[in-house]
């Protein structure tokens, strides 16, 4: 028996060469499109490594993760799902693989000038990698012409949207079925998730991908996921922090990954007290998750979360502290260090690493010998 049709969830993806402006322009109209919508950078969907066999560059499994993620948007009240990403030019976006979505695909372009610049200024960008996003950006120029494009040659972000808006216009939503809601994936037994936890500015991006990358070199498939980089989606009432959403978009995307052949999982994200984390574990049943949380001083928390302020770190979608104002980092700090303190209190997680005075690589060794990760 087929459930009732209703209203697709939206899907508008921008894509293009990297330092083109995706991600910026992908929040400003997320910003103006005066419904609830959701934000998902396409590649923190992705990273589960290696590739698979007929899969370079992930894009299959991208496109799958994407289709996992957007019941939990849903459920979470969205009616749009903005998404930023580079695709591979020679197949585009693999609209076929995203059953229940209404789907919009926008490429964004740049003259070279134009495109060079922008990526040597991005923050951590590497200049040796400069040829490889000009000739990424030649792939697309000749792989024939996009649903719809837009110059962003001498534009602003909001000037770009404006037209981005314009160009794909307006049309009622196409009914038919929702997404498909999985149940969790059934542990077979040999899977192992290591999740970093911890006030903001105690490190957990910072040491958890040096930990991730342990299980690669021990030749293990393994994934990687920002709990905070799947859950930009509209505030729910009693949800302050969107444990729920996130919790659901975790479950799903372990799903993809683990019939993409991972066993080993980690995990960064902050979790507040042991009710928040029921809330990720209940979607994780019989899933052995190893909790380690990261602590650090209020000296080592102000002095960290300013230099995000400042560029430092990496370039997270949507980080509220990059170009944030003195006052803002300062109160932001004060926060942090309150929640360090009450996850002291709690005695959250499995065991506690200080990471005052170590580098991200001596902490994630830290969490590894604590861990057993990843054996």
């Amino acid at each position: 028996m087929s459930s009732t049709p209703v209203d697709r969830i939206r899907v508008l993806w921008l894509y293009g060469p990297p330092g083109v402006g995706k991600t910026t322009v992908a929040w400003e109209i997320r910003a103006r499109l005066g419904e609830p919508a959701a934000f998902v950078d396409i590649d923190q969907l992705g990273m589960c490594y290696p590739d698979r066999p007929g899969d370079p560059g992930r894009h299959l499994l991208k496109a799958d993760a994407l289709a996992a993620v957007l019941p939990g948007f849903r459920q979470a009240g969205a009616r749009t799902v903005v998404v930023s990403g580079v695709v591979d030019p020679g197949t585009g976006v693999l609209t076929e693989r995203l059953p229940g979505a209404d789907v919009t695909v926008c490429r964004l372009r740049a003259d070279t000038d134009e495109l060079t610049r922008r990526f040597t200024g991005r923050r951590g960008a590497d200049p040796g990698l400069v040829g490889e996003v000009l000739r990424d950006a030649d792939a697309h120029e000749t792989a024939g012409p996009a649903e719809s494009c837009v110059d962003t040659t001498g534009l602003t972000p909001g000037e770009v949207a404006t037209r981005v808006l314009a160009g794909i216009g307006t049309r009622p939503p196409e009914h038919g079925d929702p997404p498909a809601v999985l149940p969790p994936a059934r542990p077979t037994g040999d899977e192992r998730i290591v999740w970093l936890c911890g006030p903001v500015g105690a490190g957990k991006s910072t040491a958890g991908f040096p930990v991730y990358l342990k299980a690669l070199a021990a030749g293990m498939t393994a994934a990687y996921v920002d709990v905070d980089q799947i859950g930009f989606g509209p505030a729910v009432p009693g949800d302050r922090r969107g444990h729920r959403l996130k919790a659901a978009n975790l479950a799903a995307l372990w799903r993809v990954f683990r019939a993409a052949g991972a066993r080993r999982l980690v995990v960064v994200g902050g979790i507040e007290d042991a009710t928040a984390f029921k809330t990720y574990t209940e979607r994780l049943p019989g899933d052995a998750i190893t909790l380690a949380r990261l602590h650090a001083g209020p000296a080592t928390l102000t002095e960290r979360i300013g230099d995000r302020g400042r560029g430092g770190g990496w370039a997270q979608p949507g980080d509220p502290l990059f170009g944030a104002g003195e006052r803002f980092l300062r109160d932001a700090a004060e926060s942090a260090a309150e929640e360090a303190a009450a996850l002291e209190r709690e005695g959250i997680g499995d065991f506690r690493v200080d990471t005052d005075g170590l580098t991200a690589a001596e902490v994630a060794e830290a969490v590894a010998v604590r861990s057993g990760w990843p054996g």
